[in-house]
């Protein structure tokens, strides 16, 4: 019987235990995949905190990205075989033994990567490709402004801009996690705790602000994201606080910006092939290049799921927290 990681009501990390479940069978457009590492985001801890809203018809345990083996392909499915070695993006159960998920959101192993490595990259690659990619159109030439030198999506998007020859400017929140960033590839890195980083992006910048910004801050940043923006630069938010906050409509209209503010987790699962597709032909062979890596703190087995979401908390990592299922009884 295989096991998943399950809370009752939300809590502390404590909250988490291994349990047994039902077997899974995958739907006619489905795979099945033997989960052997999952990445830990911001998302699962606001799950488990009661503070995030779980999309109808979503797994029941965390998780959102899983890197296995297929074990089993839905009567529809086309291009995937029982024997894959894969990665991909869930809309969550990725703390499990298995999970069923869209074949449209799955991605070949990245050759030359260990499952551990690869659970690091689908949720995280999604969202930077859609946001900056395919929203914001940033391409060779461009200037990005990355929030978050030190998380998961930070360390990501960093290396993924700098790999497509933008030039990237990162915060973080110690002069530790502000080295990671340059060693990461961006040109500029400010520790937002000592330099105001408005005046440090306007002054790298020459005046002329960013073409684009990737925000996990939210409303604390709004108006002051708005000021580091360039003419017809285009500001993503894709996390934080979301209450209630002021917004000086003329900065907008005097630099023709603007603003975009989404959620990958929720995303109807044809957009969410589309976003797949696309990490698959343009992400992908800079992973394989080795333009991009793993930026992995800490690595976890999958029964000590709470430990690792406390190594997340504590916010001493830089880039991600890995749950390991290759040493599951049974395997």
């Amino acid at each position: 019987m295989p096991n998943a990681v399950l809370f009752d009501q939300p809590g502390s990390p404590n909250v988490l235990t291994l349990r047994p479940v039902a077997k899974l069978t995958p739907a006619a457009d489905e795979v099945l995949i033997d989960v052997h590492a999952a990445g830990i985001n911001n998302a699962d801890l606001l799950q488990r905190r009661g503070h995030y809203p779980v999309p109808p018809g979503a797994p029941r345990p965390l998780g959102l990205e899983c890197a296995g083996i297929i074990t089993a392909v839905g009567s529809d499915v086309t291009g995937w075989n029982v024997g894959d070695e894969v990665c991909a993006l869930l809309a969550g159960g990725g703390y499990a033994d298995e999970v069923a998920v869209p074949a449209g959101q799955v991605m070949p192993l990245p050759r030359g990567l260990t499952m551990i490595e690869a659970a690091a990259f689908p949720e995280v690659a999604c969202t930077v490709y859609s946001n900056l990619a395919m929203i914001a159109g940033v391409t060779e030439g461009k200037s990005v402004l990355v929030h978050g030198a030190g998380g998961g999506i930070g360390s990501f998007a960093i290396q993924w801009a700098a790999a497509i020859g933008a030039t990237v400017i990162t915060t973080a929140g110690s002069d530790l996690k502000a080295k990671a960033g340059i060693d990461l590839g961006a040109a500029t890195a400010i520790n937002y705790r000592t330099t105001d980083f408005v005046d440090a992006v306007l002054e790298v910048t020459q005046g002329g602000g960013v073409d684009a910004i990737l925000d996990v801050v939210g409303a604390e940043y709004l108006q002051r994201n708005i000021r580091c923006l360039a003419d017809d630069g285009h500001l993503i938010m894709i996390g934080g606080s979301m209450t209630t906050t002021p917004i000086d409509l003329w900065e907008l209209l005097s630099r023709r910006a603007s603003i975009s503010a989404t959620l990958l987790r929720a995303r109807p699962k044809e957009q969410k092939a589309k976003i797949v597709a696309g990490v698959s032909r343009d992400v992908l062979p800079l992973i394989e290049a080795g333009s991009i890596r793993a930026v992995i703190e800490a690595v976890v087995p999958m029964a000590d799921a709470a430990t690792a979401h406390e190594v997340l908390e504590s916010g001493q990592t830089v880039g991600k927290v890995i749950l390991d299922n290759t040493s599951r009884p049974g395997r």
